[in-house]
């Protein structure tokens, strides 16, 4: 996983440096648009409605228009400025019961990892949340952003939840729920029968998306079977030499060719080492004739 951002849990007087990553991903298989007569990508251009040019994403600024058609251009300078861009801190507000939070308040989740070298103050926060059985309210600026969340542990790591704003949750009222008249007590007592014999530990575990699995099996037949819907990828081409390896290779060559040597042969002895040697093996068969004439010599008399 790679952090997507830094910052400190403000806990009291306590400050928690933490790394930020995201704690979900998604597993659906991706696909891309094609051509159907010839498979070719599509590939969609930023067009100017003006001048009906393309235009490169650094080029792009973001607009605002008002409910009366005024319109506002903001560039990144002017984002900038702004105080959310700057801040690095994730304050605790208020600890609260976790049943007090509405489930459809929260959005997306994230892992907090110390980012010290002691990281106590991270244990102490954790080892804090799970004995009181309350979440941390907490209030931090994401991606320029500001946002509320949800600070808990899973398995000892802290998790940070965000959390809608409450005017993001839209109020809803369906007519045809008005004047409904009320299950009478044996439907009730039915329906509750029915929830107890599908009553058990919840266990995401037996759960598995058998539609993306499925997908995936028809793909992989597919490019088994080598049907016409496949287009087999392209042979891999060898890298290229780095232009600078090409320019060390043919130096050391030149280095070689300069020393009267070819690459890969082994270096030729001194020469003075080779005449020692030469002069060492012809005295010493001298020195033992020496030593055994006398004796030769003895015998003969004898």
């Amino acid at each position: 996983m790679r952090s997507i951002w830094k910052g400190s849990i403000a806990f009291g007087l306590v400050n928690v440096p933490v790394k930020v990553y995201t704690a979900t991903e998604d597993h659906d298989i991706k696909f891309h648009q094609v051509h159907a007569a010839d498979g070719g990508r599509i590939r969609y251009e930023r067009l100017c409605t003006v001048d009906g040019q393309p235009v490169q994403y650094s080029d792009i600024d973001r607009a605002y228009e008002s409910p009366d058609g005024d319109r506002v251009i903001l560039t990144d300078e002017d984002f900038a400025k702004l105080p959310a861009a700057e801040k690095h801190e994730i304050p605790v507000l208020q600890f609260v019961p976790s049943e007090q939070i509405d489930p459809i308040l929260f959005d997306k989740s994230y892992y907090l990892e110390p980012d010290s070298t002691t990281p106590k103050a991270y244990v102490l926060l954790a080892k804090t949340l799970e004995q009181v059985d309350r979440v941390a309210l907490v209030h931090f600026t994401l991606r320029q952003k500001t946002r509320l969340g949800a600070l808990r542990v899973r398995d000892g790591v802290l998790v940070l939840q965000t959390l809608l704003w409450p005017d993001e949750v839209r109020a809803v009222a369906f007519d045809k729920l008005e004047g409904v008249t009320e299950p009478k007590s044996q439907e009730l007592t039915m329906a509750e029968t029915l929830v107890d014999t599908l009553s058990d530990d919840f266990d995401p575990s037996l759960y598995v998306d058998e539609y993306q699995l499925e997908l995936k099996k028809l793909l992989d037949e597919a490019i088994a079977s080598g049907s016409s819907k496949v287009t087999r990828a392209p042979e891999a081409v060898a890298p290229a030499m780095d232009a600078e390896v090409v320019d060390l290779v043919a130096a050391l060559q030149r280095s070689l060719e300069a020393s009267g040597r070819k690459a890969g042969t082994a270096p030729a002895a001194p020469a003075k080492a080779t005449k020692a040697a030469k002069a060492t093996a012809e005295k010493k068969p001298a020195k033992k004739a020496a030593k055994k004439a006398p004796a030769k010599q003895t015998r003969k008399g004898a």
